[in-house]
Formats: structure tokens, C-alpha cells, sequence
């Protein structure tokens, strides 16, 4: 290329730079996901213990290891880097022609001619400010997700882990009452053999202690399941833990139905409409700035070879909008607009609903748990006293025995069972107000109720 040709081609490239940075305007930068949150690939996994797991440690290990959550946290990632191309200006357009090809200069007519040309995309009507406040939104919008997926996890993992400590509990239960069905067959053979009773009484006894067999041999397989399903929260298939260590037995009185109400706003799936309709919004912004034309500015020079001159080429096309306006974009964007207003009001009632339905879960689970706790539990304890020791004098039938210990560990399986369902019903009201209602399974060994 001659020199006489670099020249204004310089000039024109720096009139198109010059021109490019007129609609220039600060991206408005967001904070990495593996800033914000645990779930950081390049933080190094949490190790499951191999003795006692707390609930704490459970979290953690869900935060940091479970695939679910861990894609959701790349999808926030994915809509950061699609925030930072919105932002970018379009690219220009280098065009190079040649014409009228051995053509020797007739009448004043000039022969060779190439034309080289640098094209540049001007958007106007603020379409990359609008592009880049809706992928700005989206980007919140897959923060929010994100929000609500590890809100799930966390609850998730925390019922599993009732689950857990409930099934260990329910083991030593059962193990208590095989541990009974074995003295009461030793006594009852013992009995038989001196005569006091018949020997129908010691094939009662021995079906009664296979029966709890049966229910021991069920216990551990619950339990076995259980502790799969709490590891499948960080990702695992094997648990390593030995056992889980917390408290049922503390269970403070729930909080009013009314002030729960009150926090539902700090619930993610409901939060996160206010960003959903800002982005909806945003979206009319950006559909409506296209229906202003763009104006694609053209410099360049074309050279004479054989008179070796030049000359500057500027110009400038913009499309007519006579058919197009982006009619259709526009009023898509705003019924979607209107449709996730409905949808906010829908998840609003749905949220308040499912609130109202587990808290009547919890009231009730309280309410059983105090009327077990209170009434019926030291009522069988007594009952079967009674009746074990009477049959040990010989006033009461083995039958009444059995009776009496079915009543009792019926009683405690029911008040393990409903202590359960209390925390896992709390966990479930967590998880709708968005924050802890009580501290319901503390950090400490486990207690059997006895």
C-alpha cells in the first residue's frame, strides 16, 4: 500500500473511533457469584467426618458439594459474561474492492481503481445502555435462582438430617424394646420350667421377641437409607459419618402465624419478583430503543493507480423504518410484562398458603408432642411397671405384659415420630419466611427418650 494511501485511511480509522465513543457508557460491573457465596470451585471441598456429624457441618458440606447448587451457580456466572458482551460496541467493518481492471486512461478517464473502506455500526436510541441494564437484571435474576436452590438445599439437607437422627433414635428405641422381649422370654421359660405358668405362655413370649426381631431388622435398614439420602445432599453415595449428634427433645413453643406472615417478603422465590418485573421492564426499554434506526457510518479512500492519486470516501446508510418499528417485539415484551405481574400476585398466594399449611403442621406436632410428653407417655411408663411386676408375683397373664409394653413403646415411637415432624415442619416454615424461626436442633449428643 502506498503512502499516499495510509494517510487518509489513518484519518478516516480515527474519525470512526472518535464517532464509536459519543454512546459510550460505563458497564456497570457485578460481583462474582464465588465472591457472594461458599460455593466456589476453586475453594477446596470440605471433608466429610468419619465420627460424629452435626447438623452444622452437614450445611456446610451441602453448600459447598452439591452439583445442583453448584450449577446453578454457574448459570449466575454464565449471565455475568453475558452482561460484559452486552456492553461490548459492535465490531467495524473493513471492506476492499477493485474496478475498472486494465483499463488504460481514455479521454481523461482513469484506469485502475481500488477503494478500500472502513464501515462502523453507530447504535442509537440507547440500545447498549438498554442491552446492558436487561442482562444486568438477568443477572440478578440467576442470583435470585440461585438463592432459592440453596434455600432448598439447606432444607433438604436438614429434614434428612431429622431424618437421620430420628431413624438412630428409633433404633435404640427398638433396640430397648428387643432387649425387654429377650428378659421376657427368660423369665417366662424360667417360669414354665418351675411350673407356674403354662407352656403357652413361653411361645407367646418367643413369638413376641421375633416380632421385634423383625422391627430391629426394619430399624436399621430405615436408618441405613436415611444416611444415604442426608450424604446425597453434598453429592456422596456412601456416608463416612459413624452417626449424627443433636437434641429432639428441644422443641420451644413456635412463633405467631402472624408475625411468620410478616417475614414472607424475606422468602427468594417471592423476592425475586420485584427483580423479574424490573427486568420485564427493561426489556420493553430495550425493545422499544430498536425501533430507532441505526446509522452505519462508512470512510475510506479509493486510489487512481496509474495517475497514482486518491481520494476520500465518506458516507453513511441508515435502514427506513416503514414496515419494521419492532411492533411486535414491543407488545411481546409487555404482555410478558404483564404475565409475571400475575405471576408474582399467583406466587404470593401460593407462598402464604403453603406458610398457612405448615405452620397448622407444626401447631400440631406441638400440640401432640406436649399431650405425649405430659399425659400418655408417664401413663404407659406406669401401666407397664405395674404389669411387669405383677407378673413377676403371678397376679397378672403374660398377655397383660405384652399389652402394656406394645402401649408403651407405641407411645414412645409416637412422641420419636412426632418430635420429627415438628423440626421437619419447622425447617419447612424456615424455608418459607426465608429465615430461622427457632434454634430447634442443637449442636449436642443425641438423647433416646426413655
Amino acid at each position: 500500500m502506498s503512502s499516499n494511501y495510509v494517510r487518509p485511511l489513518g484519518v478516516a480509522l480515527c474519525l470512526l473511533i472518535t464517532t464509536c465513543q459519543v454512546d459510550a457508557s460505563p458497564t456497570n460491573t457485578t460481583q462474582s457469584l464465588s465472591d457472594q457465596t461458599s460455593n466456589n470451585p476453586n475453594r477446596p471441598a470440605a471433608e466429610e467426618p468419619t465420627g460424629s456429624l452435626v447438623l452444622s457441618q452437614a450445611l456446610a458440606l451441602a453448600l459447598t458439594q452439591n452439583p445442583e447448587l453448584s450449577a446453578y451457580s454457574w448459570e449466575s456466572r454464565a449471565q455475568e459474561a453475558a452482561t460484559l458482551q452486552a456492553g461490548l460496541f459492535p465490531n467495524p467493518t473493513f471492506n476492499a474492492n477493485a474496478a475498472n481492471f486494465g483499463n488504460r486512461v481514455i479521454q481523461g478517464f482513469d484506469g485502475d481503481v481500488v477503494t478500500l473502506e472502513l464501515s462502523q455500526l453507530i447504535e442509537l436510541g440507547g440500545k447498549r445502555t438498554a442491552r446492558i441494564e436487561a442482562a444486568a437484571l438477568t443477572k440478578q435474576l440467576a442470583d435470585w435462582d440461585y438463592e432459592a436452590k440453596r434455600a432448598d438445599v439447606l432444607t433438604q439437607v436438614t429434614q434428612a438430617f431429622i431424618d437421620v437422627l430420628a431413624a438412630q433414635q428409633r433404633l435404640a428405641l427398638t433396640q430397648q424394646t428387643h432387649d425387654l422381649a429377650n428378659q421376657t422370654a427368660v423369665t417366662t421359660a424360667a417360669r414354665v420350667q418351675a411350673g407356674k405358668v403354662s407352656p403357652v405362655e413361653e411361645t407367646k413370649a418367643k413369638v413376641a421377641r421375633a416380632s421385634v426381631q423383625i422391627e430391629l431388622m426394619r430399624a436399621r435398614k430405615e436408618l441405613e437409607a436415611a444416611r444415604k439420602r442426608l450424604v446425597a445432599g453434598w453429592g456422596s453415595t456412601t456416608p463416612r459419618f459413624e452417626s449424627v449428634a443433636g437434641n429432639l427433645d428441644s422443641i420451644p413453643a413456635p412463633s405467631s402465624l402472624d408475625s411468620l406472615q410478616q417475614r414472607l417478603s424475606k422468602n427468594p422465590d417471592l423476592a425475586r419478583w420485584a427483580t423479574e418485573i424490573t427486568q420485564r421492564q427493561a426489556l420493553i426499554v430495550m425493545e422499544k430503543s430498536k425501533a430507532i434506526p441505526d446509522v452505519t457510518a462508512t470512510v475510506g479512500a479509493s486510489q487512481y493507480l496509474m495517475p497514482n492519486d486518491y481520494a476520500l470516501v465518506v458516507g453513511f446508510s441508515v435502514p427506513l423504518p416503514v414496515f419494521d418499528r419492532n411492533q411486535g417485539r414491543i407488545q411481546e415484551a409487555e404482555h410478558r410484562l404483564t404475565k409475571a405481574e400475575q405471576e408474582m400476585r399467583n406466587t404470593e398466594v401460593r407462598i402464604t398458603t403453603a406458610l398457612n399449611t405448615a405452620y397448622q403442621a407444626l401447631d400440631a406436632a406441638h400440640s401432640e408432642i406436649m399431650t405425649l410428653r405430659q399425659e400418655i407417655l408417664p401413663g404407659a411408663q406406669s401401666a407397664y411397671d405395674a404389669a411387669r411386676e405383677g407378673y413377676r408375683l403371678g397376679k397378672f397373664g403374660f398377655l397383660d405384659v405384652l399389652d402394656a409394653q406394645r402401649t408403651l413403646f407405641g407411645a414412645k415411637n409416637q412422641y420419636l415420630v412426632a418430635l420429627a415432624n415438628y423440626h421437619k415442619s419447622v425447617a419447612d416454615v424456615e424455608r418459607l419466611v426465608g429465615s430461622g424461626m427457632n434454634e430447634t436442633v442443637a449442636d449436642s449428643q443425641p438423647e433416646v427418650s426413655r
